[in-house]
């Protein structure tokens, strides 16, 4: 079974209303329909260029005001996965809890259901800045195509949550991310290979470029994504099925082989997730 996956760099700029942004995001999803995704990534505090739009006295608006917005990005993204028929990991949005703010991914199946993942490790500027509250649990999602988890930025980089995620049955990590720097996005890249190569799966993972000016915390942002693949021989040399241009706005599409990968897991030039020490250390189960 293969599964072609698409990955936006999203371009964030300043904007002037919520049917911009909205058609801004239909644009990326026609965009990987032509080319024929099935699933279509979108990066990491995506809705934060909502804050753009500004309030009646034309300031910016704070972390605490996206909440408002979440009906009209769950009915948004909704619509279109039916339209388009496509499964859309709509990066992150922020949702409030208990008085409480939580950095939350969503899936957006072509029959209309929606499934969340909270951000489950939180960096310091996230918990500095906007007072950012951790997730509970992971879950793993069953699609038509496949097992799938929705691990964000930082959680990539955390080698025991994606050992859930797989133990869990999960063949696909889809990773929505943003960085500011050149040293976080590296942190985000080099462990979603690692991740990758430990437990024997794909990693589909993208940031966003551009800037908002306005935005406290959002006004630099450095971005690739890229299609991420085990080290060995039926794969790329460099365990990389597609990546973009950084800081592009841009779209790139690759297909997931997800009979390779079960060959791979038991007849590879190395099996490591058959051959982890459980008897050393722990385990997930």
């Amino acid at each position: 079974m293969a599964i072609r996956v698409s990955a936006v760099q999203y371009h964030l700029h300043t904007i002037s209303s919520f049917a911009e942004f909205a058609a801004r995001c239909e644009h990326y999803i026609r965009t990987a329909g032509e080319y024929g995704a099935e699933f279509i990534l979108f990066p990491e505090f995506l809705t934060t260029q909502l804050m753009s739009i500004g309030n009646e006295q034309g300031e910016a608006l704070g972390i605490e005001d996206l909440p408002q917005f979440t009906e009209r990005y769950r009915e948004m993204f909704s619509g279109y996965a039916r339209k388009y028929a496509v499964h859309i990991i709509g990066g992150t949005h922020v949702l409030r809890r208990n008085d409480k703010l939580y950095n939350v991914a969503h899936l957006f199946y072509p029959d209309g259901r929606i499934a969340e993942q909270a951000k489950l490790h939180i960096t310091p500027a996230e918990v500095e800045g906007w007072n950012m509250g951790a997730g509970e649990g992971l879950e793993v999602f069953q699609t038509d195509k496949g097992t799938i988890a929705m691990l964000t930025c930082y959680d990539i980089e955390f080698p025991e949550i994606v050992r859930m995620a797989r133990a869990k049955g999960a063949d696909v990590i889809f990773c929505p991310s943003c960085t500011d720097d050149r040293h976080g996005f590296h942190r985000v890249r080099y462990t979603s290979h690692a991740r990758a190569i430990e437990n024997q799966v794909y990693v589909v993972l993208t940031g966003t470029v551009g800037s908002l000016p306005t935005v406290d915390l959002m006004r630099a942002n450095f971005g690739q994504a890229a299609v991420i693949t085990p080290n060995d021989i039926p794969f790329p040399p460099q365990g990389l099925l597609a990546e973009g241009e950084i800081g592009g706005d841009m779209i790139i599409t690759a297909d997931l082989d997800l009979e390779l990968l079960y060959r791979v897991r038991e007849h590879g030039s190395v099996t490591t997730w058959r051959d982890r020490r459980t008897d050393l250390y722990t385990d997930w189960i």
